[in-house]
């Protein structure tokens, strides 16, 4: 496969997923598994960050709202301003267990505890 081109400011879903998330401390926290993307205003809605587990078995998936993720190209992966501990008292499902992304109380669940407005309200 022929290698991806630099892109400016805009970056391939491919790319995102497996990038590292860290706490401002620097201590690494998970990776991106996927993206949510609102299918009407085509805007990144979630992360979803793999969590915890050990090759794969057992892994949480926490789903952040994008908007609390900031890009660092000094270390090639997203900060966040969390630790471990906020990071396991938030929303997570396990991979059997997908929510119900239709589901506004769920998501407002999700806001809620990341202190940050619906993605759909911006």
């Amino acid at each position: 496969m022929e290698a991806m081109q630099d892109t400016g400011n805009l970056i391939s879903s491919e790319k995102v997923e497996g990038t590292n998330v860290y706490n401002r401390a620097g201590e690494t926290l998970g990776s991106i598994h996927d993206l949510m993307i609102d299918k009407s205003s085509g805007h990144v809605a979630y992360a979803i960050m793999s969590f915890g587990g050990f090759l794969g078995i057992g892994n949480q998936f926490h789903p952040l709202p994008w908007s609390v993720l900031k890009y660092d190209t000094n270390i090639g992966g997203y900060v966040v301003d969390l630790d471990k501990q906020q990071l396991e008292g938030g929303p997570a499902y396990d991979a059997d267990a997908e929510p119900d992304w239709r589901d506004r109380t769920y998501e407002n669940k999700i806001h809620d505890y990341y202190g940050v407005g619906p993605y759909w309200s911006m």
